[in-house]
């Protein structure tokens, strides 16, 4: 996060006039941004899904907000927020799987796989 801001402190502070540095910086730091968003689709239980990453800046940390649906098998929603972008997918599957338990659409051996792991 902090490398973040001292980019973005760059960009906004540093002079027009070095041209082509300042254009590569902006870009350098608008593909680290856009790397920050994730849309993906994977398969539960026979099913097809699909899971989106969505950063937020919560008291000036970076956190990952995930959302994870599955169209033609249920309406319940997983989601999670989290600081770890490596986490977020998993969090967000654990809770729509205890979401999916809940509802009756999965056994309990069938939720254990995905909770325990």
């Amino acid at each position: 996060m902090k490398q973040i801001g001292l980019l973005v402190m760059l960009l906004v502070f540093t002079p027009r006039c070095y041209g082509q540095a300042w254009e590569q910086l902006a870009v350098a730091v608008a593909e680290k941004l856009i790397d920050l968003w994730q849309l993906g689709e994977f398969q539960l239980l026979g099913h097809k899904c699909n899971y989106s990453v969505t950063p937020k800046i919560r008291r000036l940390e970076l956190y990952f907000q995930g959302s994870m649906w599955c169209p033609g098998w249920t309406l319940i929603r997983g989601e999670a927020l989290t600081r770890s972008r490596s986490g977020v997918i998993g969090d967000t599957t654990q809770d729509f799987v205890r979401k999916a338990f809940i509802a009756g659409l999965i056994t309990e051996q069938e939720a254990q796989a995905w909770l325990t792991t």
